[in-house]
């Protein structure tokens, strides 16, 4: 579908500081009025049918040297667009996405310097999205930027799912209070990780999640990050504002911009339906379309690796431990697994020198990214894993050294090249090289971006961990497989855990932004197979594993757990071997930010659907429709549940599976088990002799 617009440009009388500019959602019921205050001080505010849900908030900044810019501005002139598009993504949840708008452009005039500032806002049915465009002029080229005085100005006490501001780590888990209740003086205890620069104690990261007022749901964040810095949110706890705080670089500046200048989008999602936070493709919308033109090498995919087996002591990273993990011998176990089972890839961590000298240092030179060790012969596993038809999968651990990172990157990607080898799980454990710049800082966020662009030209996918939160570039850069930055389930392994309403939460707050790669599939959930004293354990039954696979959108998944828990439960693996990683169609049916999360999702190409439903510490039970199915065409149901006694803490690993066949006009009944889930796999049947004999 070609894009529709239709732009209407009108110009405002400049004396006049109230004149105010409304725009609405296609469906009129989101409006966002913009105007100035009589100080002359950009203000927005925003209504969801009829309801104020963001009172009058300031917009502005603060330039170097105390220079204002956020007073004294009038409406020089403003104008409308109205927009309608479908476009395909490379891959996704769905196999089109519509993209309909209608926008508000304000310029603004400063009157006592003349430069101007325009704020460009765009009004979905399902949120809003502005930016601060700097157009070229004389009186402002090259600048600082100190502070953004961007304000959501809620007015009410809503109950957050947050994070503690950062500035180089969100591998937290949730607290869920009030707003007034926000309070991360006590960063420990939301995590295990020593690396913390806690911005202040009101502030929480993105995206945020908020529920309470008038039955709506909110979420605030960002799309686009590319040239600045990362926002966190400072909380003024007597107005319930939020005012944005941006990572500071090395000297306490946030960003450095020439004009023509654009900032990040702003993102505000709203609804009175929880689901339909998660149907939004606002910030995938708000991304520039793709800047690779031909994304045809571009595959999502699932891996096995040696991975899991370092977390639980299994093996090490490096070859001094004693317990090396990357060998020649083991990785030919994991490459003969993949191949049998059908994967596309092995990943394999600790396979270069550095490993005993990486971590806390401060070192820029511990990696050089081509160099194996002595036991791992990356020559001969190169060609045996082409012999068995499947990749290895290339690990660049960076210790946070970004610039010795991007010093060795052209080595590093011709040798992935001359190796058969596109996919690249990058690594930023630790201090930031350059030193004094943060993981979300603007020079970071730009380092983020030049992998992308620099894999791209050698045809590589990218899975990145420790980086800045995604913001939806997966779009303008379809070969941005997936990410980690948020807490993964490998907490699970050697910490208190992350809680069973954990992974009811993420899809509301870190994937609302991109795919992450969350490495489930864990079968042994009680950690002590190579430590019988270690009390460390998965907080999820079996199944959730299983239904995490459907409810985390991630067109990288991994199968994370050892070789031989699968061989020991090949009846539970096989979901894992069949369910899919990249989609036509996503709905996602009953959500409940912390509680509960059922989506339903049809395979890439086929007829064939999956539904994962996954819980908190309380057991549910769901009726699912499937109006979403043909009508008349029978289907193979199976489903993979808690059994009847399941429970994460006392019976995590018990599972049933059942078969049998169903129409669309049935209703499906799903029990899932304290911090448990279920995964459904739907098949049409077109033997009708094979119905009769499953009836």
């Amino acid at each position: 579908m070609k894009p529709f617009l239709f732009l209407l440009l009108t110009t405002c009388l400049l004396s006049l500081f109230g004149t105010a500019q409304k725009v609405s959602s296609p469906s009129g019921n989101l409006v966002v009025t913009v105007d100035v205050s009589p100080k002359g001080e950009p203000m927005y505010s925003a209504t969801y049918k009829g309801h104020l849900f963001i009172n009058r908030s300031k917009l502005g900044f603060r330039l170097k040297n105390q220079d204002v810019f956020s007073e004294q501005f009038i409406i020089r002139q403003f104008d409308t667009l109205m927009y309608d598009e479908t476009w395909k993504p490379v891959w996704g949840e769905v196999n089109q996405i519509r993209n309909t708008y209608h926008q508000l452009r304000v310029v603004l005039e400063q009157q006592t310097t003349g430069r101007r500032l325009n704020v460009l806002f765009r009004v979905f049915d399902d949120g809003i999205g502005f930016r601060y465009e700097f157009p070229e002029q004389p009186n402002l080229r090259h600048f600082i930027i100190d502070e953004e005085r961007t304000q959501f100005h809620l007015g009410h006490n809503y109950k957050a799912f947050w994070i503690p501001g950062d500035y180089d780590t969100n591998e937290y888990y949730y607290a869920t209070t009030t707003l007034s209740e926000i309070d991360a003086t006590n960063a420990e205890s939301f995590s295990e990780i020593s690396l913390k620069t806690p911005v202040a104690p009101h502030a929480v990261q993105t995206p945020l999640m908020l529920t309470g007022s008038k039955g709506l749901y909110i979420n605030i964040h960002e799309a686009a990050l590319v040239n600045y810095p990362a926002m966190q949110l400072l909380l003024d706890k007597k107005t319930y504002t939020f005012q944005t705080k941006l990572t500071p670089d090395a000297v306490g500046h946030a960003a450095f911009l020439q004009t023509p200048a654009v900032t990040p989008w702003r993102t505000i999602l709203v609804s009175d339906r929880a689901v339909d936070l998660l149907n939004s493709k606002l910030i995938l919308n708000l991304n520039e379309p793709s800047k690779i033109p031909d994304s045809t090498w571009i595959r999502p995919q699932k891996m096995v690796g040696l991975w899991w087996e370092m977390h639980v002591g299994k093996s090490s990273w490096d070859k001094a431990s004693g317990k090396h993990g990357a060998t020649t011998a083991n990785t030919k176990r994991y490459i003969d697994f993949a191949s049998e089972h059908g994967f596309d890839g092995v990943l394999v961590e600790g396979w270069n020198r550095g490993w005993e000298d990486w971590y806390g240092n401060w070192k820029e030179d511990v990696f050089d990214f081509v160099t194996p060790y002595p036991d791992y012969d990356l020559d001969a596993l190169h060609r045996y894993a082409q012999q068995k038809g499947v990749r290895l999968v290339m690990h660049h651990e960076t210790s946070g050294a970004a610039t010795n990172y991007e010093f060795h990157m052209d080595t590093a990607y011709r040798l992935m090249q001359k190796m058969n080898m596109n996919l690249v799980k990058t690594g930023y454990v630790g201090r930031v090289i350059p030193r004094g710049e943060h993981h979300d800082g603007q020079w970071m966020v730009k380092h983020y971006n030049r992998v992308l662009e620099k894999a791209a030209r050698y045809q590589i996918m990218v899975d990145a961990h420790e980086p800045v939160r995604p913001t939806g570039l997966h779009r303008t850069w379809p070969n941005f497989l997936a990410c980690e930055a948020a807490r993964g389930n490998e907490f699970n392994a050697w910490s208190v855990g992350n809680p069973p309403e954990h992974e009811t939460i993420l899809p509301f707050t870190r994937l609302i932004g991109g795919p992450m790669d969350y490495t489930p599939g864990i079968f042994r959930l009680k950690l002590d197979q190579f430590d019988p004293a270690s009390v460390n354990r998965v907080h999820t039954t079996l199944c959730k594993q299983l239904a995490l696979y459907v409810t985390f959108h991630s067109p990288l998944q991994m199968a994370a757990d050892l070789i031989e828990n699968y061989d020991a439960k090949p009846d539970a693996f096989q979901f894992i071997k069949d369910v899919p990683v990249d989609w036509d169609e996503s709905r996602y049916l009953m959500a409940e930010p912390g509680d509960y999360v059922v989506v339903a999702r049809k395979g890439k190409g086929t007829d064939h659907w999956y539904i994962g439903a996954v819980t908190d510490e309380n057991a549910r039970s769901f009726k699912v429709s499937l109006d979403f199915l043909k009508p008349g065409q029978p289907y193979l149901i199976k489903i993979y549940r808690d059994a009847d006694d399941a429970h994460w803490q006392d019976n995590p690993e018990a599972y049933t599976i059942e078969s049998f066949v169903i129409h669309s006009r049935r209703s499906l009944n799903l029990r899932l088990a304290a911090g448990g889930g279920c995964a459904v796999q739907i098949t049409p049947i077109v033997n009708r002799k094979k119905i009769a004999k499953e009836e």
